[in-house]
C-alpha cells in the first residue's frame, strides 16, 4: 500500500513539473491524461459505487465549458472554473431527484437522452443568438491550465478514495447490491443517490472549463459530444471499477494508446481501439486493476 501509494505521488509530481521540462506535446499529452483520469474517477464516484451506470458525464462536462465561456473576461479564471464545476453541481442537483427514480437500462437510456437534450437546447440558444462558435482570448498560459488539470484529478482521484473508504461508501455499496434491501434496514437511499450524483459532477464541471479554455474555443456540439461520455465508460471499465487505481490505469493506457495509435495509425484508430475494448470485456473482465491484482497476488 505504501508502494502503491508513493508510487501515485511521484506520477502526480511528474505531471506537475513537465512544463519545467518537457515539450509543448508532452504538456498537451499530460494535460489529456490528467483530463481522463478526473473524468473516470469523478464517473466511479457514482457509477462504481451504486451501480448505476451514467452515460450523460458529457452533459456536466458542457455545462462546465457553457459557463466558462461565459464568465471568461468577465471575472478571473479561477473563479470561471469554480462557477463551472458549481453550476454543473446545482444541475446535477436539479434534476438529479427525477433522474434517480430509474434504474438498469432505463437509467443509461435516460442519462444519455438528458445529454442530447441539454446539447441540442444550448445549440438553439447559440443560433438564436446569432453564435455558431465562440473564439477565446487571452486566456491562462498552458503550464498554468495543467497545474490545474493535475490538481483536478488529484482532488478526484482523493475524492473518490475517500467515498469508498467511508460510511457514505458503505451506504453506496449496499445501494448497488440490493437497493431495496438496503432501503429496507434505514439507508438513506434517496439521499445518499442523489449527493453520489452532485459530486460525481462537479469534477467533470471543471474538467470542461478548463479543457474550453486550453483549447480557447466553444462549439456545443463539440462540448456535449456524446464520445465523451462512451470514453469515459470505456476507460473506466478497462481499468477496472473495483479500486481507485482502476481509473487512473484506464485513463492512462486508453489515453496513450490512443495517442500513439492516432500518430502511428490513423486509419485504423477506432478499429483497434475497438478491438481493445473487446479483448478486456472478453477476457479481462476486472480489467487492469485486476490483472495487477492477481499479478501482485501471485509474486
Amino acid at each position: 500500500m505504501r508502494l502503491g501509494s508513493a508510487l501515485w505521488i511521484a506520477l502526480a509530481g511528474f505531471g506537475a513539473a513537465v512544463p519545467f521540462f518537457g515539450s509543448t506535446y508532452l504538456m498537451g499529452v499530460v494535460f489529456q491524461v490528467a483530463m481522463w483520469i478526473a473524468l473516470a474517477q469523478s464517473w466511479s464516484m457514482l457509477s462504481a459505487t451504486t451501480g448505476y451506470l451514467s452515460l450523460g458525464h458529457a452533459v456536466f462536462y458542457g455545462v462546465g465549458a457553457y459557463v466558462c465561456v461565459l464568465l471568461t473576461g468577465i471575472i478571473p479564471f479561477e473563479f470561471a472554473i469554480l462557477a463551472a464545476a458549481g453550476s454543473a453541481a446545482l444541475f446535477a442537483a436539479l434534476i438529479g431527484l427525477p433522474v434517480l427514480r430509474v434504474r438498469g437500462p432505463y437509467f443509461v437510456i435516460l442519462t444519455y437522452g438528458l445529454s442530447e437534450l441539454v446539447r441540442h437546447v444550448v445549440m438553439r440558444i447559440e443560433s438564436a443568438l446569432g453564435s455558431f462558435g465562440r473564439m477565446i482570448f487571452d486566456v491562462p498560459a498552458q503550464e498554468v491550465l495543467l497545474w490545474w488539470m493535475v490538481g483536478l484529478a488529484v482532488l478526484a482521484t482523493l475524492g473518490a478514495y475517500a467515498i469508498r473508504h467511508s460510511r457514505f461508501g458503505a451506504g453506496l455499496a449496499a445501494i448497488r447490491e440490493d437497493e431495496v434491501a438496503a432501503q429496507t434496514i434505514g439507508v438513506p437511499v434517496t439521499r445518499l443517490k442523489l449527493l453520489a450524483f452532485i459530486a460525481s459532477a462537479a469534477i467533470p464541471g471543471a474538467v470542461g472549463g478548463l479543457a474550453l479554455l486550453r483549447t480557447s474555443y466553444f462549439e456545443p456540439a463539440q462540448a456535449f459530444d456524446p464520445v465523451i461520455s462512451f470514453t469515459i465508460v470505456t476507460m473506466a471499465l478497462v481499468g477496472g471499477t473495483d479500486s481507485v487505481r482502476g481509473p487512473i490505469l484506464g485513463a492512462m493506457g486508453f489515453a496513450l494508446l490512443s495517442e500513439l495509435l492516432w500518430s502511428t495509425l490513423p486509419q485504423l484508430y477506432m478499429i483497434v481501439l475497438g478491438l481493445t475494448l473487446i479483448v478486456f470485456v472478453l477476457f479481462v473482465p476486472r480489467g487492469l486493476s485486476g490483472l495487477v491484482g492477481r499479478i501482485g497476488g501471485a509474486r
